[in-house]
């Protein structure tokens, strides 16, 4: 608040002006804020402009600042032959925050399902937005977040440190986050529990965020399905990835039924893969490697892959059935 203060009178201060100002809160209450001694000296005619900050966090509603204004004497304030001109009062309202803030949970960059596979060494981030502009999310301790182990009946609250790492919000684009980093060494089913608030104490929901997911240690692949099949114009590649890292070579060869190889998709074309189950953002279009349109039939394909220079293991599933000898069939039909 800037308040200018105006000596109405004929006559220079001589002694030193008190100015006084107070809080009138929604309910009335009168809290004192400070007082400010000025220098002798206030001239008739003279405006004098006086700044006082206040903290706005814990005074929401309709309030009043109060000020007021005194030459000071050598026993106090000096008689008055009137007071009203040397009072003011000042209403102002403060919006209370009630806005939830927003948590958003990835793992490796991605949302999952309930029960999703994930890897064994996740890249888990717990970000959370808020409208407010002026108070920064960029308390620790307005977090909590919970882990419990497969075979365990209960939750054990996470600790920041290594594992976890947080990244406050600053304004005023209030976002923060906090990157979980574990390395899960058991296989089952995790549950991850998250709950955060604001500064001003709106939870990001009424009950905590809460996913389960599933760790399967060793590294694995299921048989890869193209989908849909038959198809007429593309078709999409589904499997299921097992471990902590994606191989490094994923190659798709597709052979006519004589075994003549007429395209070979590779994993830098499939995009992005992760552990888990993976639907390819890829298409194949059914056309050769020379991007002629490849004719109605059956075509058979296979996948070879590689990790840390081995080739991954296959693990079982329903799609084992529609395999023989590692190689599945594809229909085009135009």
């Amino acid at each position: 608040f800037v308040v200018p203060i105006e000596n109405i009178g004929q006559t220079t201060f001589s002694d030193s002006l008190l100015i006084t100002y107070w809080l009138e809160d929604d309910k009335l209450n009168q809290i004192a804020l400070s007082k400010k001694m000025k220098s002798p000296g206030f001239a008739p005619g003279t405006v004098l402009l006086d700044t006082l900050k206040l903290n706005s966090t814990n005074i929401s509603g309709d309030n009043a600042l109060w000020i007021y204004a005194n030459p000071m004497g050598q026993v106090g304030y000096q008689a008055e032959q009137h007071q009203f001109n040397n009072i003011g009062r000042f209403a102002f309202k403060v919006n209370t925050d009630i806005t939830n803030p927003l948590l958003d949970v990835t793992f490796d960059g991605r949302r999952i399902m309930n029960k999703d596979l994930v890897s064994a060494k996740p890249h888990i981030v717990i970000s959370v937005k808020d409208e407010n502009k002026f108070l920064a999310l960029n308390d620790t301790s307005a977090f909590e977040i919970y882990i419990q182990q497969p075979g365990q009946n209960t939750a054990r609250r996470l600790a920041f440190g290594n594992e976890l790492v947080f990244s406050p919000g600053t304004l005023p684009k209030n976002s923060c986050s906090i990157a979980y980093t574990p390395v899960f060494i058991l296989d089952g089913t995790y549950t991850l529990t998250a709950q955060a608030k604001d500064r001003s104490n709106n939870l990001s929901a009424k009950s905590s965020y809460k996913i389960s997911f599933d760790i399967q240690q060793k590294p694995g692949i299921t048989q890869v399905l193209n989908y849909p099949n038959p198809f007429s114009s593309s078709t999409r590649f589904v499997f299921t990835l097992t471990g902590s890292e994606v191989p490094e070579v994923f190659t798709i060869q597709i052979m006519t039924i004589s075994g003549k190889l007429v395209r070979e998709i590779t994993r830098d074309e499939l995009g992005d893969l992760h552990i888990g189950r993976n639907i390819t953002s890829f298409t194949w279009d059914g056309r050769d490697t020379y991007g002629d349109k490849l004719g109605n039939g059956v075509y058979l394909y296979r996948i070879m892959t590689q990790l840390n220079g081995e080739k991954m293991e296959l693990n079982s599933s329903a799609a084992d059935q529609y395999f023989k000898k590692e190689f599945g069939k594809m229909v085009i039909m135009r």
